[in-house]
């Protein structure tokens, strides 16, 4: 019998060489006859870590890898192209402080300098004297 192929959208990557996939299927209420989205989710091997969030995969079925993984990921078909926003603000949020934390830094270097001018200014007029 030949191995089923299937096509789905991966839901989390956050395992090392494992990835989670969902496959969408509608199927028609029994009762009602209307037409319901269902889910599957899979646990699929890729040995690469080629796969990320939101991407779409094709995974072929395999031999039991562990006590979940059934399929194994054989391509990449499209990548995702959503933006993590909470990194984003994170790396924002990180930029802004070092900024702020450099520019204490400088208004510090600044206000020492007009010290040690003052200095050497008082020196001068004393030694003038």
């Amino acid at each position: 019998m030949p191995k089923r192929v299937v096509t789905g959208i991966v839901t989390s990557d956050k395992m090392s060489k494992t990835r989670r996939v969902e496959i969408a299927r509608r199927v028609k209420h029994p009762k009602y006859g209307k037409y319901v989205k269902r889910r599957t989710i899979c646990y699929a091997h890729d040995e690469e870590n080629t796969s990320g969030a939101g991407d779409l995969v094709e995974l072929i079925e395999s031999r039991p890898m562990s006590k979940l993984k059934r399929w194994e990921l054989t391509r990449v078909i499209e990548k995702s192209t959503a933006v993590d926003l909470a990194a984003l603000r994170a790396a924002r949020k990180h930029a802004a402080e070092t900024e702020a934390i450099e520019a204490a830094h400088i208004g510090d270097e600044d206000e020492a300098q007009p010290a040690a001018d003052s200095d050497t200014t008082d020196n001068n007029t004393e030694n003038a004297q």
